[in-house]
C-alpha cells in the first residue's frame, strides 16, 4: 500500500543538493537583462519621462513606456478578481446585480499616474544588467505628488484621496450576505453582545525565491516561449495572451520548480508581461530577476484586512446571532477579492449559530496589490470568532472549553448547512478540541503558570478551532499514461510550489495500477503538454487532482484488462489485474502492466479525466498555544504548540505534517513578527530587506505537536480533505488568545511585538 505512508519525498534529493531547475537557472545565453524604473511615490501624477539619453547608452536595446505599450496594443491584465462562488461555481461569488464591483485592470507600466511604491514606469532592456540599471538611472521622470491613501477604513472614510475617478470613495467591492432582519432580532433579544475590531495586517510573501521570467519569441512559428516561476501555467497563459492582444495558442508558458508561491503566484504580475512583449518586439531572449527589496515593493501583498465583528449570546453563553462587516485593501488594482468571499463563508466557523449578516467591502488603497494568501479568509474569519467567544466567557463567567462546548455543532447534527450556505458534511469538532487539549496537557497548565510567575514571568494558554472552505478554480485534468519502457507519466494541471506532489501524486498512482513508486513520474507546468488545469491553491490539488487520478487510473486498469484479454485469449471478465499483472485461469500465462502496454497501439496506454465543478471537503481542527511572557520587556515567547487536523485520508503523513508546520510558522509570524511595510501616513516603503522585516526563525518557536484525525468525507474516493492550510488557519487566533489570557488585555494588536505587549501592560496597571 503506497497510499497513507511516509514515503520520502522524491524531490528533496534533487532540490537539496542543488539539482533544482527554478527560472533563473534555465535562461538561454545571450539573454537581453532587463531592468524596471519603479515610481518612489505612493501616488502622483506623471507630467513628462524624457528617456532620450538613456536611448543612447551603450548596449541599450530599448526603453519601454506607456506610450511604446499603447501603440503596440498592450491591454491592461485582467486578473478576474471576483472568483467562481463557493456553492455554485457555474455563478460569480459576487453577483453584479447586487453588489458594486469595479475591476481596474492593471497597466504594465503607468501612464499619467503612479498609485503605488515600486509601480513600474518603464522597462529598460540592455546587453548586460548593469547597463540596463544604468540607463534606468537616466530616465527623467516629473513627478507631481498627490495625497496618498494606506490603510483600507481610511480610504473609504469621507474626504480621502481618490485614486480613481470612476470608483467613487475608492470603494471597489461592496456586498452583504445573510439575513439582516433575523440577525437584527437575535441581536435585540440578546443577554450579552460582545464585539471587537480585528486587523490583519499586511504582510510580505516572502517566497524562497524571488521572482524571474525570461521570454524568446520564434518569429516562424509566431510563438512566444515564456518561462515564469508561478502556480498554475494555464492560467498565466491565458493572462497573458489577453494582455498582449493575441490567441493563447500563441503563447507556450513553462513553469518549472517554484521556490514558493503561498497564493500570490497564482495570478499574473506584470514583469513576466513586460519580457514577454520586449521579447516579441526585439526578436531576441529577454530576462528579469527580481531584487529581494523589488519583491517587497512589488510581489503581491497579504492579508491587509479588517473585520468589526459582533456576538449575541444569551445568559448561558449559547450564540444566538453574528454580524460582521470585513474590508480588505485591494491595494492600487484590483487582483483579487477571494479573501473576502472565503472569509465570510466560514465566519462562523465549527459553531451552532442561528442566524448571520456579513457586509464584505474591497478598498483601492496606494499600495501593491493584495492577492491570496495561505489560507486566503479564513485565518481571519477564524481570528474573528475565536477571540469573540473568549472575550464572551470572560464576561459570562464562563470556562473558555465549556464555551465552545455549549455552541459546537455535535457530529450526530452533520452535514450542518451554516447561515451562509456552506453544508458541511463531515468532521468531528468535538473530538477534535478533545484531543488537541488532552494532547496539550491543557489540565496541567495551572502548574506551569504557577513556575512561570516564580521566575517573574506571565503563562498564557489559548485555543482555537477552525473549519475550512472547498474553493479554488473549479477545473481540473489529469493524464495517466503507461509507457512501454516500465514508466507511468502523470501530467497535472496543478503545480507544486513545495508542496511534494512528485511523491504524492505518484503514491495514488502506484497503488491504483501496482506498479512501483519509482515507475511514476509527473509532468506539471508546460503548456505544450498541459491545456487544461486550475494550479495549486486553496487546498485543491490533491482533493480535485488526486479524485482524477483515481478515476483515469481505473480507466487504464480497464483498458489494460481488455488489451490482456486479446493477448491471453480469453474474455476480459476472466482477467484480473493485481499488482501490476494480469492472469486469467483459462491462460498459464501472466503478463505485467507494461507488456500490456507495450502490445498497445503506440505502445502505450492513456487514459484522461477532466472535471468542473465542486467536489466539497471541510478541513478542521483545533490548535492550542502557550506562551510566555516576559513583563519588563513585553518579549513573548511561545513555549508549546499543539495541533490536531483532520485533513481527510493523508496520503502522506509526513508531508501532511511538514505542511502543518510550515503554517503553524507563518501564523506565528503574522501574530508575533511581521508587518510594517508601509508608512501609513505617507505609503511610503519601510521595509525592503530582511533587516526590516522580521520572519520567524528556528530559534523563535518550539517544536510542534502535531496530530491527525479522520472524520470521512464521502464526498471523493480518496477521503481527502486538505491539508496545505490547516496549520496557518487557527494559529493568530490560538496565539492571540494566549496572549491575552497571559496579559489580561484584549486589545494587542498583530504582530504583538514587544513594544506593544509593555504597553498593553502598563494601561492594565
Amino acid at each position: 500500500m503506497a497510499i497513507g505512508q511516509s514515503v520520502r519525498r522524491v524531490e528533496d534529493l534533487r532540490l537539496l543538493t542543488g539539482r533544482g531547475r527554478f527560472t533563473d537557472d534555465l535562461v538561454p545565453g545571450g539573454a537581453l537583462h532587463g531592468a524596471v524604473l519603479r515610481s518612489p511615490h505612493a501616488h502622483a501624477r506623471i507630467l513628462r519621462i524624457d528617456a532620450a539619453a538613456a536611448r543612447g547608452m551603450p548596449g541599450v536595446a530599448a526603453i519601454l513606456t506607456a506610450a511604446e505599450a499603447a501603440a503596440d496594443g498592450l491591454r491592461p491584465i485582467r486578473h478576474t478578481p471576483v472568483p467562481a462562488d463557493a456553492l455554485t461555481p457555474a455563478r460569480p461569488a459576487f453577483e453584479p446585480e447586487a453588489a458594486t464591483i469595479h475591476d481596474t485592470g492593471h497597466p504594465v507600466l503607468a501612464a499619467d499616474r503612479v498609485r503605488h511604491v515600486g509601480e513600474a514606469v518603464a522597462f529598460v532592456v540592455a546587453d548586460t544588467l548593469g547597463a540596463a540599471r544604468d540607463a534606468a538611472e537616466m530616465i527623467e521622470v516629473e513627478y507631481d505628488p498627490l495625497p496618498a491613501v494606506v490603510e483600507p477604513e481610511d480610504a473609504l472614510s469621507p474626504g480621502a484621496p481618490s485614486l480613481w475617478p470612476d470608483i467613487p470613495g475608492n470603494l471597489c467591492l461592496d456586498a452583504v450576505f445573510g439575513d439582516a432582519a433575523g440577525t437584527a432580532s437575535a441581536f435585540a433579544k440578546a443577554a450579552l453582545v460582545v464585539g471587537g475590531r480585528f486587523v490583519n495586517q499586511r504582510m510580505a510573501s516572502c517566497h524562497m525565491e524571488p521572482r524571474s521570467a525570461f521570454a524568446l519569441h520564434d518569429a516562424e512559428r509566431g510563438v512566444t516561449a515564456v518561462t515564469a516561476g508561478s502556480q498554475g501555467a494555464v492560467r498565466q497563459r491565458v493572462d497573458l495572451a489577453r494582455a498582449l492582444g493575441i490567441d493563447a495558442e500563441a503563447i507556450d508558458f513553462t513553469t518549472p520548480d517554484t521556490g514558493g508561491g503561498f497564493g500570490s503566484r497564482t495570478n499574473l504580475h506584470p514583469e513576466t508581461l513586460l519580457v514577454a512583449w520586449a521579447a516579441r518586439r526585439l526578436g531576441r531572449a529577454v530576462r528579469w530577476t527580481a531584487t529581494r527589496s523589488e519583491g517587497f515593493v512589488t510581489d503581491y501583498g497579504a492579508r491587509d484586512l479588517v473585520t468589526r465583528a459582533e456576538l449575541a449570546l444569551d445568559a448561558e453563553g449559547c450564540i444566538l446571532g453574528f454580524r460582521s462587516d470585513m474590508v480588505m485593501a485591494a491595494g492600487a488594482f484590483t487582483v483579487s477579492f477571494v479573501p473576502l468571499s472565503n472569509a465570510f463563508r466560514v465566519s462562523t466557523a465549527v459553531y451552532r449559530v442561528p442566524v448571520a449578516h456579513a457586509r464584505t467591502r474591497g478598498a483601492v488603497t496606494n499600495t501593491v496589490p493584495t492577492a491570496p494568501f495561505r489560507g486566503a479568509g479564513r485565518p481571519e474569519a477564524m481570528l474573528a470568532m475565536e477571540r469573540l467567544l473568549d472575550m464572551a466567557a470572560r464576561r459570562l463567567g464562563l470556562d473558555r472549553i465549556e464555551i465552545r462546548r455549549r455552541n459546537l455543532v455535535p457530529h450526530p447534527a452533520m452535514p450542518w448547512r451554516n447561515p451562509f450556505g456552506l453544508t458541511y458534511d463531515s468532521g468531528n469538532f468535538a473530538s477534535n478540541m478533545d484531543a488537541a487539549l488532552r494532547n496539550a496537557d491543557w489540565s496541567g497548565f495551572a502548574a506551569r503558570r504557577a513556575a512561570s510567575e516564580a521566575r517573574g514571568r506571565r503563562r498564557g494558554i489559548g485555543f482555537a478551532n477552525y473549519v475550512e472552505s472547498p474553493v479554488g478554480a473549479p477545473r481540473e485534468r489529469v493524464v495517466v499514461r503507461v509507457l512501454t519502457e516500465g514508466r507511468v507519466e502523470v501530467l497535472a494541471g496543478t503545480q507544486s510550489t513545495g508542496q511534494g506532489h512528485e511523491t504524492t501524486f505518484a503514491q495514488v498512482v502506484a497503488e491504483r495500477l501496482g506498479v512501483p513508486l519509482a515507475a511514476v513520474s509527473l509532468v506539471t507546468g508546460d503548456t505544450r503538454r498541459i491545456s487544461v488545469g486550475g494550479g495549486s491553491h486553496s487546498d485543491r490539488s490533491m482533493r480535485l487532482a488526486g479524485t482524477l487520478l483515481v478515476e483515469a487510473s481505473g480507466s487504464v486498469m480497464e483498458q489494460a484488462r481488455e488489451a490482456a484479454a486479446n493477448l491471453l485469449g480469453c474474455a476480459a471478465a476472466e482477467v484480473t489485474l493485481e499488482d501490476g499483472i494480469a492472469r486469467a485461469p483459462s491462460s498459464n500465462r501472466s503478463l505485467g502492466l507494461f507488456e500490456i502496454a507495450a502490445a498497445s497501439p503506440g505502445g502505450v496506454i492513456e487514459r484522461a479525466a477532466e472535471f468542473t465543478g465542486r467536489i466539497p471537503a471541510y478541513p478542521t481542527g483545533c490548535a492550542v498555544c502557550e506562551l510566555e511572557v516576559e513583563p519588563e520587556t513585553g518579549a513573548v515567547a511561545v513555549l508549546r504548540y499543539t495541533s490536531v487536523d483532520d485533513v481527510g485520508q493523508p496520503i502522506n503523513p509526513m508531508i501532511v505534517d511538514g505542511q502543518v508546520h510550515g503554517g503553524i510558522a507563518q501564523g506565528a509570524g503574522q501574530a508575533l513578527l511581521e508587518g510594517g511595510l508601509f508608512d501609513t501616513s505617507s505609503g511610503q516603503a519601510v521595509a525592503g530587506s530582511f533587516m526590516d522585516y522580521a520572519l520567524p526563525r528556528a530559534a523563535d518557536l518550539p517544536s510542534f505537536a502535531v496530530a491527525l484525525a479522520e472524520d470521512p468525507t464521502a464526498g471523493n474516493p480518496l477521503r481527502v480533505k486538505g491539508g496545505g492550510e490547516g496549520g496557518i488557519t487557527p494559529a493568530a487566533a490560538a496565539i492571540l488568545n494566549a496572549l491575552a489570557d497571559a496579559t489580561g488585555s484584549e486589545d494587542i494588536a498583530m504582530p504583538a511585538t514587544p513594544a506593544r505587549v509593555r504597553a498593553a501592560l502598563e494601561a492594565i496597571t
